[in-house]
């Protein structure tokens, strides 16, 4: 053997062991693990929207682009779809045992390395209006108003019926688009479904076709801590490729 050759494994045998372990493929695939982790967590996350609730701009199933920096020099805004972890009040039901579960430990897990979801109960809803704002339906002719201004959203899919003069919100019984003046806590947002006579949002335990009061605690707020990011675009399927607007 060569004196350099010699000199070369010498020096390769007086390498640290992490420094030798860091450059063979487990190392190297543990490396590219984590760097795509970080990128999951800060940077950008792939979502599988659940439901219909958002029809017509995302359909079941969609895979769809969050981006998480979104947010991270400025504030969610009205007309934004967002995904956000959703608290204990937006769930159909309570006692879940997930948390306790093995099945709840890895969802966790994958939570914090950035390949799971970030919460057990992960919505994507569009912000109508941010904290401290006032909102009411109906308009005379069937718009919510958000401080005095009735909306105009050309993203919807669906609606409940609304009649001016035969189903509104005076008649008995009422429109189920309707709903009382509310104001937005501050640091929260209300949030409602494109596709609104099939969404559990917001809204959602306060529309009643009874001309009766709202009942009490019946809002359901997404907070500002538990936005996830902004959903950009839509990555699959490939006919549904294109930005979320």
């Amino acid at each position: 053997m060569s004196s350099e050759a010699k000199e070369s494994s010498n020096t390769a045998q007086q390498a640290p062991m992490w420094r030798r372990w860091l450059g063979s493929f487990w190392g190297e695939l543990l490396f590219a693990v984590v760097v795509v982790g970080l990128v999951l967590s800060f940077v950008a996350k792939p979502y599988q929207v659940p439901s219909a609730s958002m029809e017509q701009t995302l359909q079941p199933g969609d895979r769809i682009l969050v981006n998480r920096l979104a947010y991270r020099f400025g504030q969610p805004k009205a007309g934004d779809v967002v995904v956000f972890n959703a608290g204990q009040a937006w769930r159909s039901t309570s006692g879940s045992t997930d948390g306790s579960s093995v099945r709840g430990a890895i969802k966790t897990v994958l939570g914090w390395t950035g390949f799971g979801p970030t919460g057990s109960h992960t919505l994507v809803k569009r912000i109508i209006a941010v904290g401290g704002e006032k909102v009411s339906c109906c308009s005379t002719n069937g718009s919510i108003v958000v401080e005095g201004r009735a909306l105009n959203e050309p993203y919807l899919g669906s609606n409940f019926p609304f009649t001016p003069g035969k189903l509104d919100c005076g008649t008995t019984p009422r429109s189920l688009r309707c709903f009382a003046p509310v104001t937005v806590p501050e640091n929260s947002y209300l949030m409602l479904g494109d596709n609104r006579a099939d969404s559990s949002d917001s809204a959602f335990r306060c529309r009643s076709a009874a001309v009766a009061p709202m009942p009490q605690g019946c809002w359901r707020w997404a907070t500002r801590g538990n936005v996830v990011g902004k959903a950009s675009m839509v990555m699959w399927p490939l006919n549904r490729v294109g930005i979320v607007s």
